[in-house]
């Protein structure tokens, strides 16, 4: 089997030419000429089989031969809402390996132990990209910059869940904390179709100092259950990471 690769412009299906990065990938390191095929997406589902019609420094232009709208590879959302570390790296990390695995979003959670507050999104996106064409996928994660605790959780539509490491009675339901991976079984048990999953699932992952014992008790009230990630105690990208990988597992994807 022929190896491929993808290419990614946002309006690939209006504007039949690849961004100045891509082109310059494609010509410069990739050594394509004109005649040779292309394979783009949109990041919105689309897979265009395309031919190179001009190539000429970093202008490339194609032209569609055939355009296939893909499924998204898992049944309902997939969303994560985390607390960036201080070290920026480790969320560059993070962006890359759930965007492998599969993710529909990714929001960055100011929270009352944050230990960093702002977050440029413009080099994570890229990332996103690098890791959607890497895994041949044709749906781009939305990453989303700097949103307030509260605010995420009064607007989410998604069902939610909230990881932290308190056995508070207070902060726990009916004195159980369960294991992520059993609590969304139970949720996907509950649905009976593909139709009513619209609002996907959310899972919320908390700063280096975990989610103050407050923000705890407004996810709850807000409807979200409190689970664990196991015996470990694990570093946010890392927590972050496994709960993806949870997600995914549960819906069979």
């Amino acid at each position: 089997m022929k190896e491929f690769r993808y290419f990614y412009a946002p309006e690939a299906l209006t504007e039949t030419i690849l961004p100045a990065d891509e082109a310059s990938h494609a010509l410069r390191v990739l050594r394509l000429r004109e005649g040779d095929e292309l394979h783009v997406t949109d990041g919105r589902g689309h897979l265009i089989e395309a031919t190179i019609t001009e190539a000429h420094k970093d202008i490339c232009r194609y032209n569609i031969n055939k355009v296939e709208e893909m499924s998204r590879p898992w049944p309902c959302g997939v969303h994560l809402a985390v607390a960036p570390t201080k070290n920026i790296d480790r969320m560059e990390w993070l962006v890359e390996k759930a965007t492998e695995i599969g993710v529909d979003s990714i929001t960055f959670l100011e929270c009352t132990n944050s230990e960093r507050r702002v977050i440029k999104t413009e080099r994570l996106d890229k990332i996103a990209v690098a890791a959607m064409k890497q895994s041949h996928k044709c749906y781009k994660p939305h990453i989303n910059g700097m949103t307030s605790f509260e605010q995420y959780v009064e607007s989410s539509e998604a069902e939610g869940y909230i990881a932290h490491c308190y056995d508070d009675a207070d902060l726990l339901i009916d004195g159980t904390k369960p294991f992520l991976l059993d609590a969304l079984k139970s949720r996907e048990s509950r649905v009976e179709s593909r139709e009513s999953r619209v609002g996907g699932m959310s899972v919320l992952i908390g700063p280096e100092g975990d989610f103050s014992p407050e923000e705890v008790r407004q996810a709850i009230r807000k409807g979200y259950t409190p689970v664990s990630l196991g015996q470990s105690r694990l570093r946010t990208e890392t927590a972050a990471l496994v709960a993806v990988h949870l997600m995914q597992l549960a819906i069979g994807s």
